[in-house]
């Protein structure tokens, strides 16, 4: 039973093809296209006005320089919410529950973020390896405590969207197999048991929504670290 529960975040495949590739494709098909008449509908409007409050909001603490990543990390943005609302439906396959896809992300986008800063300011980027003040026989251990929690970066940010988004498709499944099993036996539990499962899947909407804009808002921090 245990090892059922762990079934759903196998990458599914078909023929011996893994499906991964058509789960990540799929929701820019779904975006909706602006038209080419001066007037949008309501969703498209909705999106536009979404994306720019969004990104006013992520670029606001950047300068100037930074404001180049705003398409980046809006699109990233919007791609994540999309993947993981749509991991909420019944018989579907979340990507990011695997930590793979996620280190995908973010070692890559965490790189270039240092890779900037050492290129346009090298002396602020390794000033941030020992904070000002430090006593001299602290300093080599300070630098490597700093070494340290700047290449574990990458990593809390894959671990942190899989394990938030794994335990919520957990506590999911688990809950509703126990309104199941309780169904015959006692309808008044299984009915407050399916409650909980109702609040439980709106809380698992607002996390799907917070773990991707906790994501790009870090990588954001990171950025301005270095620009």
């Amino acid at each position: 039973m245990m090892t059922s529960f762990f079934d759903q975040f196998a990458s599914p495949s078909f023929l011996g093809i893994p499906l991964i590739a058509v789960a990540i494709a799929l929701p820019w098909v779904l975006f909706p296209t602006p038209p080419t008449r001066w007037l949008n509908n309501r969703l498209i409007t909705i999106q536009t006005w979404f994306i720019n409050r969004f990104t006013n909001q992520l670029m606001m603490p950047l300068n100037v320089g930074g404001h180049k990543w705003a398409l980046l990390l809006a699109s990233l943005m919007v791609f994540l919410i999309t993947i993981n609302m749509l991991g909420l439906l019944p018989y579907t396959f979340t990507p990011t529950t695997q930590l793979s896809l996620n280190m995908g992300f973010a070692v890559p986008l965490w790189l270039a973020t240092v890779i900037i800063g050492m290129r346009n300011q090298p002396t602020v980027a390794l000033g941030h390896l020992l904070p000002e003040g430090t006593p001299i026989p602290l300093i080599p251990v300070l630098i490597i405590i700093e070494t340290i929690s700047l290449l574990i970066r990458p990593l809390a940010l894959g671990v942190r969207l899989t394990a938030n988004l794994t335990a919520g498709h957990l506590l999911i499944q688990l809950i509703a197999t126990a309104v199941f099993v309780l169904l015959p036996m006692m309808p008044t539990v299984a009915i407050l048991t399916a409650t909980v499962l109702f609040l439980l899947t709106l809380l698992e909407v607002a996390v799907a929504m917070i773990q991707a804009y906790v994501f790009v808002l870090l990588l954001s921090l990171y950025l301005q670290e270095n620009v």
